[in-house]
């Protein structure tokens, strides 16, 4: 597996090999189709769990192009890249917790049945993406941003199942909202850990190179 070197510690995995670019679009592959799954079921359910995860599989698909864009790229373009999809991540999650503060006024609870199925088959199709992706999960601020939304993404749809069962059980949409809140923590958490190793990556870059 190619690396180069980062610092004057170990070499560090910058995406840089074939195996890792078939892997990555696969992925890609894998979350653009669930997202137009998802978007649908989540606005025919009334679920704001698989609305919010379908914005997720869009993000990811769009982030995960990006992350095969630069692969090549010097690696400031690739520290460069990881701070966007951090901010982004930010924004998203953002997002997904006024949604949800929103929809806790809204009237009815969501369709348990849909989210199950649906919820269900995301999660297949995470965990195929984190299988395909296990062997990279420590690079560069780069390849790790890839990993930890797709691990990110396959924790949400155990929530999102577990919130169907919920919601089935109490015949109330609280499960799927506190769900959706946790997804959006998730999402904030995540945001701040790749800009804090961007951000390192890159004033590491500025103090080596000028």
């Amino acid at each position: 597996m190619p690396h180069d070197h980062c610092c004057d510690h170990e070499p560090v995995f910058t995406g840089a090999s074939a195996a890792y670019r078939r892997a990555l679009w696969a992925v890609i592959a894998i979350n653009a189709a669930m997202f137009a799954v998802e978007v649908v079921a989540g606005l025919a359910a009334g679920s704001m769990a698989l609305q919010a995860d379908s914005l997720d599989f869009l993000a990811d698909s769009a982030t995960y192009g990006l992350s095969l864009w630069v692969i090549a790229r010097p690696a400031r373009w690739r520290a460069n890249a990881a701070l966007f999809k951090g901010a982004s991540l930010g924004v998203l999650g953002t997002w997904v917790l006024g949604a949800t503060i929103w929809r806790a006024f809204a009237p009815g609870p969501p369709e348990p049945v849909v989210m199950g199925t649906v919820g269900v088959l995301a999660l297949c199709a995470n965990v195929a993406s984190v299988l395909l992706l296990l062997r990279y999960r420590d690079g560069d601020a780069n390849v790790r941003s890839v990993w930890l939304c797709s691990r990110n993404d396959a924790i949400g749809n155990i929530a999102v199942v577990l919130a169907a069962s919920g919601v089935f059980a109490t015949g109330t949409a609280w499960p799927d909202l506190i769900v959706a809140g946790v997804m959006a923590s998730l999402f904030l958490s995540s945001s701040v850990r790749i800009v804090r190793h961007a951000l390192g990556e890159r004033a590491h870059l500025a103090a080596t190179h000028g």
